[in-house]
């Protein structure tokens, strides 16, 4: 996986295909099945792998939307997404029941094309790119409607974060200088810098009183979440008395929220089968269900991509 003209492309894909649901009109399959992010997504595909003609992708996966051990450090992390609470195992996501429906579909479709989906038990798709990004050994483009991946920008690795906040059409090529245009942090602080601010998207809290002005310029004053925890703890440090008392009423929380935010990059996964096929695996299988669920364009748009790459 060293070929200099390799380019791998991961995408956090149910940031995508709930991006596809919300976005795009129902399409109803002659069942009846509103199909939208089904459709949504593979145009999605097909416009990235023109633009970005990547030779490796893989569709990233949730296999634990909230992972318990994250929950057990803090509590009320995406706890408002929680609809039933499952006591021995993985807690209902709030999806709606239309979007619930076409998960399967599109596993069914990325299988017929062949197109590597990776998911890891007790781990969100966070840390499957995570892990996936770092020593890939070429260039990597993370699609992505999360901030918090931003972590993994790394311009000397080759790591850089399409960010799709605005629209897969208008996503914005994330690299270290635009972290620190934006944020006044290094992309290796970032996750810090969210913890510090708190994300209620995530159910993270932050530190009461600490926005991301002042989390910027902790960061820059003491480095990281240690570095600030240790200048609050010294009389000292010249820490001024409402940052240190704020920074000191977080302890508790400051002691395991970079383990939360942090995203993994260890995690034991197959590094190889992510090659992009140039044609579908299995045409019959992908010939029934474009038929069965109405995806005649976009199928012919994605294995048209495919072929002229």
């Amino acid at each position: 996986m060293n070929d200099s003209a390799s380019r791998l492309m991961l995408l956090d894909t149910a940031s995508l295909y709930f991006r596809a649901f919300f976005g795009a009109p129902e399409h109803l399959a002659p069942d009846g099945t509103n199909v939208n992010a089904v459709r949504g997504l593979l145009g999605y595909l097909t416009r990235l792998v023109e633009e970005y003609q990547p030779t490796h992708l893989v569709c990233c996966w949730d296999e634990d939307w909230r992972p318990q051990w994250r929950v057990d450090l803090i509590p009320t992390y995406k706890a408002h997404r929680v609809v039933e609470e499952v006591p021995t195992g993985t807690d209902v996501e709030e999806v709606p029941d239309p979007l619930e429906a076409q998960v399967p579909i599109i596993r069914d479709v990325l299988a017929a094309y062949g197109i590597a989906v990776v998911g890891a038990p007790g781990y969100e798709a966070d840390d499957v790119i995570g892990t996936l990004a770092t020593g890939a050994g070429m260039p990597v483009d993370v699609v992505t409607g999360d901030r918090d991946l931003f972590q993994l920008v790394d311009d000397a690795a080759g790591v850089r974060i399409l960010y799709v906040g605005k629209g897969v059409g208008r996503h914005e090529r994330v690299d270290e200088a635009w972290v620190e245009g934006k944020y006044a942090v290094r992309a290796d602080q970032y996750a810090d810098f969210a913890t510090l601010r708190g994300d209620a998207s995530d159910g993270l809290p932050g530190v009461k009183g600490v926005g991301e002005k002042t989390a910027a310029t902790l960061l820059q004053r003491f480095g990281d979440v240690e570095g600030v925890r240790a200048a609050a703890a010294d009389p000292d440090s010249d820490l001024a008395p409402g940052p240190r008392s704020k920074i000191a009423a977080a302890g508790d929380y400051l002691a395991v929220a970079p383990r939360v935010v942090a995203v993994a990059r260890d995690l034991d996964l197959p590094r190889s089968g992510a090659e992009l096929p140039r044609e579908p695996v299995d045409p019959d299988r992908l010939a029934a269900l474009t038929e069965q669920w109405s995806l005649a364009s976009p199928t012919e748009r994605l294995t048209a991509q495919l072929a002229a790459r």
